[in-house]
């Protein structure tokens, strides 16, 4: 019997692991959003900009070299004037959007959860 426990505490530390690994690569705002804007096709850098609403020039060069050093992303510099810079995603990049896409889609479902759910509030009577 203390087998079989010890055995399922290692399955939930091993998924928990994975999960935390998980969570480290895509962490902060906006890894995803631009994952999922890169899984239509590849993008220029100002293509990206107007594609992901808030996010500043300085920000998505960071982001866009993360996913670049753990492998999700590339970057091809193209010979042009000016210089034209497309990130595209990398094969191990497009393993993450079925993951993307799910996260959109259990999304738009919250979403509309949500507004049927604040539908059926009644206002409170004024007093």
């Amino acid at each position: 019997m203390k087998k079989k426990d010890n055995t399922n505490q290692e399955a939930c530390t091993v998924h928990h692991r994975a999960i935390r690994d998980t969570m480290d690569v895509l962490a902060g705002k906006w890894k995803i959003p631009i994952i999922g804007s890169l899984s239509f096709g590849k993008k220029r850098f100002m293509e990206l900009i107007i594609n992901i609403e808030g996010i500043a020039a300085k920000m998505l060069s960071k982001e866009l070299q993360e996913l670049e050093l753990n492998g999700l992303v590339t970057r091809t510099v193209l010979n042009t004037k000016p210089i034209t810079v497309e990130y595209e995603l990398t094969g191990y990049g497009y393993s993450l959007k079925p993951i993307i896409n799910e996260m959109a889609s259990w999304g738009m479902q919250h979403r509309e959860k949500v507004i049927k759910e604040i539908g059926k509030i009644k206002p409170a009577a004024d007093s």
